[in-house]
């Protein structure tokens, strides 16, 4: 079942979370930063017994751009369309909230070309959106905007755009 997250699955987001963190394929997380940020996550559970089994994130960036981020799933459910079925959802919220482009720093380029995301070079932002983003203290914004404080963490991903 995929819904929005609420502040009770933030342990397990938190969990998923540090499965990818060691290898760098994702930022590490405050958790505090999730319990801030928890109303920008769908999470996927298991009927069962609601046990949170993937997450992911969309943030808005500005008036045209937000990033889908820290989508991960739990290792045991890979190949059951976890991932698939949350991105496609925060696709779809960002339809909803006017956005036209999606922005995602990611290893998983052919994961992402599925959906439309093309590699990009650069921040896809003129100079003055660009401007008011670096007064951001978010580590994604960081990221995005290629600042040297988060080299260490994203070494080697890929920046891809989706239009809608």
């Amino acid at each position: 079942m995929l819904r929005r997250a609420r502040t009770a699955d933030v342990r397990a987001i938190r969990r998923l979370v540090d499965t990818y963190t060691d290898d760098r394929r994702l930022l590490s997380k405050a958790t505090v930063t999730l319990y801030e940020d928890v109303q920008e996550f769908r999470v996927a559970s298991r009927v069962s017994d609601g046990a949170v089994m993937g997450c992911g994130a969309l943030h808005v960036m500005w008036e045209d751009l937000a990033e889908i981020r820290t989508v991960a799933v739990d290792p045991t459910c890979r190949g059951k369309r976890i991932g698939h079925r949350i991105v496609a959802e925060l696709i779809e919220a960002a339809r909803e909230l006017g956005v036209a482009r999606i922005f995602v720093l990611t290893f998983e380029t052919r994961f992402f070309a599925s959906f439309g995301f093309t590699e990009i070079d650069g921040a896809p932002v003129p100079h003055p959106v660009y401007e008011q983003l670096l007064r951001s203290y978010d580590e994604g914004v960081a990221e995005f905007l290629d600042l040297e404080r988060v080299k260490p963490n994203t070494l080697g991903n890929t920046r891809m755009l989706l239009r809608l």
